[in-house]
């Protein structure tokens, strides 16, 4: 078991340290070493994803921010709290949900949050209100009299994050939350996220849905037998790869020499003439997308449509990793 460093830290350095900082972790099982040497900031407010095949590290970081995973190397704090030698304290700041949870089948939904309200010692007089107040923000208040067996797996996801948010915890940790859903139930998860991200919560969530990760989270952790790839905003990691943002444009009236001018814009690297459009070919490390607007109507453009396409995740992804597990 691996032994830290940790020193008294007053209430004013603790609020000022990011929720979460691990610094050199690594994590063996037998032979195998699942993660090697992850450094990792996430400050307050933050949703960080953590993107990676299955088998790179995911889940056993997240094990060790939960305090599930007392064997590692190196230090993991959360909200200041070192998750070694302050386990109790640690589970009390963070909602941790697992790909899959058990869930007690003889009970109802309102049943299921009393007994672990009661098990997190919220005082009896605010138990019913905290319960409603959950209920009602993963839209199960209709389901509350129902059995937990007979929901739909998405309900049962809803209910293990209204489960995780009773305590009002300062970190959540979502490993695959939208694991195994149908396409509208991982919508009402993502919606659910983002409800959370606007009140606030600090979030890591792991998953390989990257679309939706990219959509969410205000930075990203590319993670592959168990290292960290590539860490930053979308944007970040895409110009680190020098990888091409397409804009289409459709133009009134298009100069001749149009297509020559655009060319010379700083960071156009092509541009295409399609059927209804253009499609602009933009480094946008050199110029960004607003500024390549600006350089359009410099140019006396006269613009009709402008539409840069979405960040393509699995792109970076495919570029950044080459499938290896731990």
């Amino acid at each position: 078991m691996s032994q830290t460093e940790t020193g008294t830290t007053d209430s004013s350095a603790t609020a000022e340290a990011p929720v979460v900082m691990i610094r050199d972790l690594s994590v063996r099982y037998g032979s195998v070493e699942a993660v090697r040497g992850i450094d990792l900031n996430i400050p307050r407010g933050e949703v960080f994803g953590f993107i990676g095949p299955n088998g790179a590290g995911k889940s056993t970081t997240i094990r060790v921010l939960a305090t599930l995973q007392p064997r590692f190397r190196g230090m993991a704090m959360v909200c200041g709290l070192d998750v070694l030698s302050q386990p109790q304290e640690v589970r009390e700041k963070i909602g941790y949900m697992p790909d899959f949870f058990g869930v007690y089948e003889d009970l109802t939904t309102l049943e299921y949050l009393h007994f672990f309200a009661a098990a997190w010692k919220l005082p009896v007089a605010r138990r019913r209100q905290v319960i409603d107040d959950v209920l009602s923000l993963t839209d199960l208040t209709h389901k509350a009299d129902s059995p937990v067996d007979g929901l739909s797996r998405g309900m049962k996801q809803r209910l293990a994050l209204a489960r995780v948010l009773l305590h009002d915890p300062e970190l959540l940790l979502l490993d695959e939350p939208a694991s195994g859903l149908d396409p509208r139930a991982r919508i009402e998860v993502r919606e659910l996220l983002v409800a959370l991200k606007d009140m606030g919560k600090t979030i890591l969530i792991s998953s390989h849905i990257l679309h939706e990760l990219s959509q969410l989270c205000t930075r990203i952790g590319i993670i592959e037998a168990g290292q960290m790839v590539a860490e930053g905003s979308l944007k970040d990691i895409f110009r680190r790869l020098q990888l091409l943002r397409v804009v289409h444009v459709r133009f009134e009236d298009p100069a001749a020499d149009l297509r020559e001018r655009i060319g010379r814009i700083p960071g156009v690297a092509s541009v295409e003439i399609q059927i209804d459009r253009w499609a602009v070919h933009l480094h946008e490390d050199q110029t960004s997308v607003a500024d390549l607007h600006q350089a359009l109507v410099d140019e006396g453009a006269r613009i009709s449509m402008y539409q840069p396409e979405a960040m393509d995740m699995e792109t970076a992804f495919m570029k950044l990793t080459e499938g290896r597990t731990a």
